[in-house]
């Protein structure tokens, strides 16, 4: 009975030795959850946006001249301007040109239907040679009549004529003379109007009237083209239009209560917003004496010091009205401008935050000498690349990053 009583070794293991076995996976459960809300709070509080100031940097030499009396902004104008067309109605049989070409003064642009225009130049030729022709026969019957003049004066001076015949030869000298006058006018009547048949013809031809390149092409073969507008949507009034590219301008609006500062031969610098990195010398040529009403503007015509392919008509430009006439300048040293507030101090190296896809991106920059206002980062950092001003001490590489409004 008391070795049926005695307790077996592999059960005083589980409830005699130590502690049972659901004590201690209740202590890893609970080691679980606190290490599960630590992560969560790690995660919460690291990824929670950091509220910043950002700015986007650019290339050194791009901003606006520290000795800027305004800005203006206006269009690319052109003063010699034309759409060219016939003096004439007529029908066009060939079109020369294109939009971009260009053309030299005199070049045949297009040419219209001339047949009729050629029979009636033909016709005035003839009647000149005929003028011409019957001004020969009279001329030969007056040297016929002074010969016959002499012979009778001698004879009278011999008294073997008699005085009427003398007076019949004289006369018919005169007549004859007035009959080369008259056939003298003719022929300058019919000359004038082979000119004006000359003139007519070369109308059907349509010439450049000065240098430039098309802009438009406004006709084709086959349309009928006017000087007037005639026959409503069936008749052109041109053939093209020809700008002369010498003679492009700009012209902007000033704001009236600014204008008293812009002069007449005033240096300006202007800037194309199709090429914002080529700055282009230009000078006042007038300010327009007008204003506009409903903008509270007057407008200023400003010439361009520099002729180039690139600039064309109707393009947007910003010019800034300086105080001096820009000087030769060394060309900018590569890099970019940074506001000083922009660069801080971190594990001993200079460095910025750059925006990346909503967060922060650490970069350490290499710096150069000062650009006014501005610090130079020559390496780092590319010019359009947004960059957070005055980083606060929790931003880290890879922070969220929420702009302020």
């Amino acid at each position: 009975m008391l070795k049926e009583l005695r307790i077996d070794g592999a059960h005083r293991d589980d409830h005699g030795g130590g502690p049972p076995k659901w004590i201690w996976g209740l202590a890893a459960g609970v080691v679980v959850i606190a290490l599960a809300g630590g992560a969560a709070w790690w995660f919460i509080a690291g990824n929670k946006p950091v509220v910043v100031e950002t700015i986007a940097v650019r290339a050194n030499g791009q901003g606006a001249r520290s000795d800027a009396v305004l800005q203006a902004t206006g269009y690319v104008t052109a003063r010699r301007m034309a759409t060219v067309s016939a003096q004439i109605t007529g029908t066009l049989t060939e079109v020369l040109i294109d939009e971009g070409f260009k053309v030299r003064k005199g070049q045949v642009l297009a040419r219209l239907e001339d047949t009729g225009l050629k029979a009636a130049r033909s016709a005035a030729e003839a009647q000149v040679r005929t003028a011409q022709a019957n001004q020969g026969q009279l001329r030969a019957q007056l040297a016929q009549a002074e010969a016959d003049a002499r012979r009778q004066a001698e004879l009278a001076a011999s008294g073997m004529t008699t005085r009427q015949n003398q007076e019949q030869t004289a006369t018919a000298v005169k007549t004859y003379t007035a009959q080369i006058e008259a056939s003298q006018r003719q022929i300058e009547a019919a000359q004038a109007q082979l000119k004006q048949a000359q003139v007519n013809f070369d109308y059907a031809t349509v010439r450049a009237p000065f240098d430039g390149v098309v802009t438009a092409r406004a006709a084709q073969v086959g349309e009928i083209i006017s000087p007037l507008s005639a026959g409503g949507g069936f008749t052109r009034t041109g053939v093209g239009t020809i700008v002369d590219m010498d003679s492009l301008e700009v012209n902007v609006d000033v704001n009236e209560a600014y204008i008293a500062q812009v002069k007449g031969d005033m240096p300006c610098e202007a800037v194309l917003d199709a090429y914002p990195d080529w700055k282009i010398p230009a000078h006042v040529v007038a300010v327009i004496p007008s204003a506009d009403r409903g903008k509270a503007t007057v407008k200023v015509r400003v010439a361009l010091d520099q002729k180039d392919d690139r600039v064309v008509p109707d393009m947007g430009v910003r010019v800034s009205f300086l105080a001096t006439k820009p000087q030769a300048e060394a060309k900018p040293v590569p890099g970019v401008l940074l506001p000083p507030e922009a660069v801080v101090e971190r594990d001993g190296a200079q460095v910025v935050f750059v925006v990346q896809d909503n967060r922060a991106e650490k970069r350490t920059v290499k710096l150069g000498s000062d650009v006014g206002k501005y610090r130079l980062a020559t390496d780092g950092v590319k010019s359009g690349e947004t960059v957070v001003v005055s980083p606060p001490a929790e931003l880290k590489q890879g922070s969220t990053i929420a702009s302020k409004e």
